[in-house]
């Protein structure tokens, strides 16, 4: 049996793969892409709740990262180096004029993200019948509606902290929050979801 890679072994390798491609082996970016493009990629639909929408947000987060890899500093962590490009990218999409025209009819396609399920969205019987995988994703549809209503930051903390699994630290650390706003912004993300979601599910 394959041994999974931890979290310490991505940011290893993430370093490394960073570390080549400013040596000038172009190569290594493309594997740091394979290595990451997963968790950019679900961090980007999670936030914007539109598939095409997130794929064009995480192509930019890697154009962003190749430019921006001269500056990063070895000495903190890769990948909340990575998250944070990737929650601005999403913050500046979300406040644009654009997106949220667009994004008034909001399209979830859940068989593209099967992958990645948070855990809010689990149902109590695993048997796979229809009903409950047609259940299953009309729940995934409203969280994912009332998601998308909420201010960009509350949205964003709740994606990393929710959906992610994120710490309360690394998030503050992504977004450039205290400790205490992290906190206070997610339990008014919270709150503000219970009342959309009251009676629905």
């Amino acid at each position: 049996m394959q041994k999974q890679d931890t979290k310490d072994d991505i940011e290893l390798e993430s370093i490394d793969l960073a570390k080549s491609f400013l040596a000038g082996d172009r190569r290594s970016f493309d594997r740091l892409i394979m290595l990451h493009k997963r968790l950019v990629f679900n961090l980007c639909y999670r936030s914007l709740g539109d598939y095409d929408e997130a794929d064009d947000c995480a192509q930019d987060v890697f154009i962003k990262v190749s430019r921006s890899l001269k500056d990063f500093r070895f000495g903190s962590r890769f990948t909340t180096w990575l998250y944070r490009i990737t929650v601005n990218t999403c913050k500046n999409r979300i406040g644009s004029l654009e997106y949220r025209l667009r994004s008034r009819t909001v399209r979830i396609d859940t068989e593209r993200d099967m992958d990645d399920k948070p855990k809010v969205l689990e149902i109590e019987n695993h048997r796979h019948t229809p009903v409950v995988e047609f259940a299953k994703k009309e729940i995934d549809h409203l969280i994912q509606c009332a998601v998308n209503t909420l201010p960009a930051k509350q949205r964003l903390v709740v994606v990393l902290r929710d959906i992610e699994g994120r710490s309360y630290k690394e998030i503050g650390e992504i977004m450039g929050f205290e400790l205490g706003t992290v906190k206070s912004t997610l339990s008014r993300a919270r709150e503000q979801l219970r009342e959309l979601l009251k009676g629905k599910i």
